[in-house]
């Protein structure tokens, strides 16, 4: 099992069962065993989290649960928001490649089609005074699972009807993900920015929110460079971090 890649899943780690990829990658960093674009993967994780320690529940043996580690030190703290565009983007590239042309990125880190989550996005980084010095890239998508105990969940299989190969879906997954790095290293943001926000759930679209307590109706007009959400509320445009403000589905 290796991918087309120059270094992405060149070194590879398979492991039948974990707590957590990105934890079992921490580790490897610690020990300095990892070299950039070292690959975790796992048939079943039983302490997967997500984002803010959102747990993330997937069935074993049927989808992709994975953890990447790069050194994206050309990006300054503040630009971090570029890595989770560029791995979104990869993750998106994936689905439409595989069929799901209506897939979506649902800010900051889900993928998503027709209003159910099709997988997952948790980026872990390590920073200096100035720039990042590591990220650990965690991956989880559904690809084979069919039922899900919750109705806002979905699956490759469930949408486009047929069952993948799981191991060719991951490697083709690894490289369209170095491709996307390496537009961001190469310093493309501005291309990676768009494209991201063309892809994005509910773009520029009047829609109800939750800030706080209150219900609002709101429209995404963009995300800035340290990932805060724009949205226009009452002719009003304001910037929100992650968990300040949610979708109402």
């Amino acid at each position: 099992m290796s991918p087309n890649t120059l270094f992405m899943g060149q070194q590879l780690l398979f492991i039948a069962a974990c707590a957590s990829t990105n934890s079992e990658a921490q580790q490897l960093l610690i020990k300095n065993e990892a070299t950039e674009g070292c690959t975790v993967i796992t048939h079943r994780q039983t302490q997967g989290r997500g984002q803010r320690g959102n747990s993330w529940e997937a069935e074993p043996g049927q989808n992709i649960t994975l953890s990447v580690i790069l050194s994206p030190s050309f990006l300054a703290v503040r630009q971090q928001f570029y890595l989770n565009m560029a791995v979104s983007l990869a993750v998106l590239d994936l689905l439409r490649e595989q069929g799901l042309e209506q897939a979506q990125v649902k800010w900051p880190n889900d993928l998503f089609f027709e209003d159910k989550k099709l997988g997952g996005i948790l980026i872990e980084n390590t920073i200096n005074s100035h720039s990042l010095q590591h990220s650990i890239v965690g991956i989880g998508l559904n690809v084979n699972q069919l039922r899900f105990a919750t109705p806002t969940a979905t699956s490759m299989a469930n949408v486009c009807g047929h069952t993948f190969d799981l191991q060719k879906v991951t490697l083709r997954l690894l490289e369209l993900l170095e491709k996307r790095y390496l537009q961001l290293r190469n310093g493309h943001t501005a291309r990676l920015k768009y494209e991201y926000l063309q892809g994005l759930y509910r773009y520029q679209e009047v829609h109800p929110f939750k800030v706080g307590q209150q219900q609002v109706q709101g429209q995404i007009l963009g995300v800035d460079e340290a990932g805060r959400l724009a949205v226009e509320i009452a002719n009003e445009l304001r910037y929100f971090d992650f968990k300040e403000i949610a979708h109402v589905i």
